[in-house]
């Protein structure tokens, strides 16, 4: 199967990412040849930049093109294009082991200088053994102002074989210095449809329960993944999409807004307690203190350290979990006002519909409208780091 395959609705993009892979396989068989072939004039170059709104598949498409460029397929020699998926090289580029294939994605808030320093040293290093050396930062827009600083040297003065490949949620995301030295490919939501169809063809989900989750998430494919695999991700939606009536009076606000935020503090409790424990442990027995043993001298600093990337990874867990129940939030209200103005096709359906249809009977499009920014208020607060709690009363209190 093409590495291709599982950009779901860009076809454009995934032509021109292939246009650029068939110019950078030419590239570097013309290097080994012995050849000094230029790169300036082709569809390939050493930088780029993938955009589009949460769940278009920018890590995805990002992954693909790195499979590609390090394709290895005998079919290339008589006319076949890189990017089988099926050669060593695409394989374990799209499973995250090849030599030359660095990817790079935080749980934290930020990418700092420190990390942002060695991923520069390690692209001016040749591959070590694949054809190109690929870095793929998922979250170029967690980048600091210092971390992409040093970022703009490495990008704006590449190894001859090495490309960058950044992911983020739009241009405006990523410094003006950096966006301008890379090539830029916006990507769109995928239709419902292809989503759901992917569902079925690579996970094996029904195509009733796949229709619905991709419906649900308006073609988010990792939601809609979630939502279809994951009883406790549809719990959760459930309970979000109940709060607009029990926000009825002043109690009712502020107890669903407590019950929210204790949900998403529920959620990094369990991711803290999946990954906590094992790097932990993990770094104990590499610093010498396995179990029953005492931690050897000055080792204090190097376990601290630890503590607090966790608890700033407990921090963006939380604020993420907030960050999909506004979104669910905003879903709700959107096929409400799509209800008033008599304009019911193709919404989210489901488990809501009724409620829907309840709450559109009894407010106003106006009100709706202010309710859609309540909500959209509150996800600002919490980007300005307010209190969770906080934020989350003020939208509940103005959701009456």
């Amino acid at each position: 199967m093409p590495v291709w395959d599982d950009l779901v609705g860009q076809e454009r993009v995934a032509d021109q990412l292939a246009a650029a892979a068939r110019d950078a396989d030419a590239y570097v068989t013309a290097v080994e040849r012995g050849d000094e072939p230029e790169l300036s004039g082709s569809s390939m170059t050493h930088a780029w930049l993938f955009t589009g709104p949460p769940g278009s598949g920018r890590s995805t498409a990002a992954r693909a093109f790195a499979a590609a460029l390090q394709c290895v397929s005998p079919d290339r020699a008589l006319g076949g294009q890189p990017g089988c998926g099926f050669c060593d090289g695409c394989h374990t580029s799209l499973i995250g082991t090849h030599a030359d294939v660095e990817v790079v994605r935080t749980d934290l808030l930020t990418i700092g200088v420190k990390e942002t320093r060695e991923l520069v040293r390690r692209a001016q290093l040749s591959p070590a053994g694949g054809r190109w050396q690929v870095i793929v930062l998922e979250d170029a827009d967690r980048l600091t102002e210092g971390a992409g600083n040093v970022l703009l040297k490495a990008v704006e003065e590449p190894a001859p074989r090495t490309v960058w490949l950044l992911c983020a949620p739009s241009i405006e995301d990523v410094l003006p210095t950096i966006r301008s030295r890379c090539r830029q490919l916006p990507l769109r939501t995928p239709p419902v449809a292809a989503v759901a169809d992917l569902l079925v063809r690579r996970d094996g989900i029904e195509p009733e329960v796949a229709e619905a989750a991709a419906r649900a998430t308006q073609g988010h494919i990792g939601r809609a993944r979630r939502l279809a695999t994951d009883e406790r991700a549809r719990a959760r939606r459930l309970a979000v999409l109940r709060l607009p009536e029990r926000a009825a009076d002043v109690g009712g606000a502020l107890r669903a807004a407590q019950e929210l935020v204790d949900a998403a503090a529920e959620d990094a409790k369990q991711l803290a307690e999946e990954l906590d424990g094992r790097e932990t442990e993990e770094l104990r027995t590499a610093l010498g203190g396995g179990e029953g043993k005492r931690m050897p001298r000055g080792t204090a600093g190097v376990m601290k350290e630890l503590e607090d990337r966790q608890k700033r990874r407990a921090t963006r867990t939380q604020r993420d979990a907030l960050d999909l129940a506004l979104t669910d939030l905003t879903a709700f209200y959107r096929d409400v006002l799509a209800h008033q103005l008599g304009h019911a096709g193709g919404l989210a359906g489901g488990e809501s519909e009724e409620s829907v249809r309840r709450v559109a009977a009894a407010t106003r499009p106006e009100q709706t409208l202010l309710r859609m920014e309540a909500v959209l208020e509150c996800r600002r607060a919490l980007d300005r780091n307010v209190a969770p709690l906080l934020a989350v009363e003020a939208m509940t209190m103005a959701l009456r």
